[in-house]
């Protein structure tokens, strides 16, 4: 996708201390009492903000462990505390994870536990494969006798991929170089599943495209009986090779080639088998179409040991259909279908539920996104919600009990709350946050009796809680962040406040302004928008905002109104219209809304300049950017866009056809939608920022831009970041360099202050 998670990510950690300052630097430099700096936000720790430590809860019910540093040994261990009593002891120490004739424990990236708990899988040594880290080495640790050992044999180093027990615990399966392996865990001999893995053959991963997209990396599951394996195998054979050049690494260039099926390309052929775990051939599941036209999304075994559900969607991803699939001959009946006139929704959260007999189910098919249960046999849908309202996320199921438990926010799309609701579709609903406005998450125990608990809103930084439920009892705090909410209270700052205002059509839209801390209201100030405006990314919420806060509130100090708006097709739980209706409208509609914003804006508070109104966003925002310069020269008079897609056929099959269309069809929707189309008729301050090793969005993109932007002689600011990726944040200096180029582009062609 076009990612929006890199400034939410970054978002959360408000800081980055290894950033190096001149200290002579006098935008950078070091800010008076409660007026913000660079060097504050971005390379110092006075609003670092501490996350609790990964929670993983027990099936068993006994607590939660988490990785804790070691008093013993280099390493940490792995450590339980039940939510209650708060009660401490070590699962397994570093010491036990400490192999023979080191010094230090295993560097723990990931752990699982076999079912009986007697074995744990250690995640070690890890890198990248595409763009996250599922190579490296895995160890298994014997709770019994003790024994450690490294799993892959003679296995090249950090080239396994995805190991995980058997539901027996005797075994491990894993991908290495694209081919599938079982270990067993007593004689540690290797058997071979696959053989034909390639370049282009994948089994049990996957492309690029599909990782990035679909969020399809680990390519396998076990039966449940630990009897068969269930695949993925991907052909990629006559997709095109995407060719990037790292100038700086090396006194020669060297080439990172990878298959990157653009708009109307040859995606890669996808199909599903299982074979036996002990070794012997493949049954390739019947499924129908075209498998280059068709995606393989999700597999789960059906509640049993002989049958998988398949989602499978159309290549223009407008239906997604379900199939059960028998394992001892392929033979697949469908079984439910989701069909839209622009693009249906995968499902995650499916859970099987009376010993397989039925799976929960989320759909739009009633204008909002809500959960079902589905009779496996029949497909007979029971609702489980129903409402004029989205529900957001699926936490936790606990069949013993009868209720799910899930994210929504029913009266507004800003917050998050937590609700639970019965699962045999009476319609009992409860809310289990308390009235505290805000964004708040959760991770639930098994038996949802104990939850950790974060919340956060745009003035407190985030405050992690256990809490018991259904109660909501704060049993007590695990992190507070207590330094870094005193160190935003002493900030000089305005109120941030929520509105709303009208679109040309009457559709209202959510926003957010910030007013200068000097605010005169007779007076006039220059207004900076920060914009998304894509199907992946709500820029509106009441939560957290991180460095972007700080920055936006940095900038109101120095006399600037900045301000955010949600357009419609943003991902906001305001039900499926909302979502769809900028299909094949992406950059048009989005774009007119943004612009609709700002005119009504300046009618409803006078003190806007509209003669000094910029605008600035990364990747999609990047690309909003673009389109507002380019189609409303008139009311923008600078922005700055961060790794935008300026030509939309330059990008993925799967995220662009999803929102755009496909080729030929929609050529001409491509063409008018397309930024590039209209870089003539730049006539404000553009700053044009992008990263040149960035895998995801292509620097190629942005390099089209400037040649058409040349052939028109119009006048920009272009700057490169040498094997940047798409996040702009990789080597020494570069965050603080980024954000201190943009603040002084701002300042030099959207002057601050009143008038």
């Amino acid at each position: 996708m076009v990612s929006f998670a890199t400034l939410v990510a970054l978002s959360g950690c408000s800081s980055m201390s290894n950033q190096s300052v001149d200290k002579n630097d006098s935008v950078a430099a070091q800010s008076t009492e409660g007026q913000l700096s660079l060097q504050d936000i971005f390379a110092s720790d006075k609003f670092r903000v501490k996350r609790p430590a990964p929670t993983r809860w027990l099936e068993d019910g006994s607590g939660y462990t988490t990785l804790e540093s070691s008093k013993q040994v280099k390493g940490r261990d792995i450590v339980r505390y039940h939510p209650e009593t708060n009660a401490r002891d070590i699962m397994v120490s570093a010491q036990a994870l400490t192999p023979e004739g080191w010094d230090h424990a295993l560097d723990i990236a990931d752990y699982q536990w076999s079912n009986d708990g007697d074995k744990v899988l250690i995640f070690t040594n890890t890198k990248r494969s595409w763009r996250t880290h599922t190579l490296g080495d895995y160890w298994v640790l014997n709770r019994t006798t003790g024994e450690l050992r490294q799993l892959g044999g003679d296995a090249p180093e950090s080239t396994l991929q995805f190991a995980k027990f058997n539901p027996q615990g005797t075994k491990v399966a894993y991908v290495m170089q694209n081919n599938i392996y079982v270990q067993d865990l007593d004689t540690f001999n290797i058997q071979t599943l696959t053989n034909d893995g390639s370049n282009t053959i994948v089994n049990g991963t996957f492309d690029w495209v599909n990782e990035e997209e679909f969020f399809l990396r680990d390519g396998f599951r076990w039966s449940p009986d630990g009897q068969h394996i269930a695949y993925w195998q991907l052909d990629t054979e006559g997709t095109p090779t995407f060719t990037m050049i790292n100038n700086t690494d090396s006194l020669y260039p060297t080439l990172k080639q990878f298959p990157y099926p653009k708009v109307g390309e040859t995606n890669a052929a996808m199909r599903i088998g299982v074979m036996p775990a002990d070794g012997g051939d493949t049954t390739w599941m019947q499924l129908p179409g075209d498998p280059r036209m068709h995606y393989l999304v999700r597999m789960n075994w059906a509640g049993n040991s002989s049958q998988l559900l398949i989602q499978q969607l159309t290549r223009k991803q407008d239906v997604n259909r379900v199939y059960l699939s028998d394992i001892s001959n392929g033979r697949s009946q469908k079984l439910l279908s989701e069909t839209t006139d622009s693009w249906a929704e995968y499902v995650d959260d499916v859970k099987f539920l009376d010993n397989g007999k039925s799976f929960t189910w989320l759909s739009e098919r009633s204008g909002y996104r809500h959960i079902y249960r589905v009779e496996r046999d029949t497909g007979k849908m029971t609702t489980i919600t129903r409402g004029n309202w989205d529900v957001v996320e699926v936490l936790r199921i606990n069949e013993n009990d009868g209720w799910v438990y899930f994210i929504a926010s029913p009266e507004t799309p800003l917050e998050r709350y937590l609700f639970r609701a019965k699962l045999d579709g009476s319609g009992v609903l409860e809310r289990l946050t308390p009235d505290q406005p805000g964004t708040h998450s959760y991770s639930v125990s098994q038996d949802a009796k104990y939850a950790e608990h974060t919340y956060s809103d745009v003035n407190h930084v985030p405050v992690t809680d256990m809490v018991s439920l259904p109660d909501h009892k704060v049993i007590r705090t695990v992190v507070a962040n207590d330094d870094a909410q005193k160190a935003v209270e002493k900030i000089n700052h305005k109120p941030l406040e929520f509105f709303r205002v009208s679109a040309r059509d009457g559709l209202a839209l959510d926003g957010y302004i910030m007013r200068p801390t000097d605010f005169d209201p007779n007076k006039k100030y220059p207004i900076l928008f920060y914009v998304y405006g894509e199907p992946w990314g709500q820029t509106v919420a009441n939560r957290w905002g991180g460095w972007l806060y700080l920055w936006h509130t940095m900038l109101t100090q120095q006399g600037y109104i900045v301000a955010s708006i949600d357009n419609r097709g943003t991902k906001s739980p305001r039900g499926f219209d909302w979502r769809r209706s900028i299909y094949k409208n992406l950059g048009v509609v989005t774009v007119r809304d943004q612009y609709d914003a700002l005119q009504e804006m300046a009618k409803r508070w006078d003190y806007i300049d509209t003669d000094r109104v910029g605008i600035w966003g990364h990747s999609g925002g990047g690309s909003q950017t673009l389109n507002a310069l380019f189609r409303y020269p008139e009311a923008y008079d600078m922005g700055m866009a961060l790794a935008p897609v300026p030509d939309l056929t330059l990008y993925d099959t799967i995220y662009q056809e999803r929102y755009s269309g496909l080729l030929p069809e929609s050529a001409e929707r491509y063409k008018e939608t397309s930024a590039i189309t209209h870089a003539k008729n730049l006539e404000g301050d553009l700053l044009l920022i992008h990263g040149t090793g960035d895998d995801n969005v292509h620097f190629q993109g942005s390099e089209r831009l400037v040649n058409e932007l040349i052939k028109y002689n119009k006048q920009f600011e272009f700057f490169a970041y040498p094997n940047r990726s798409h996040g702009l944040y990789e080597g020494e200096g570069t965050t603080l360099h980024l954000r201190t180029m943009m603040t002084e582009f701002l300042k030099e062609n959207l002057p601050a202050g009143a008038r």
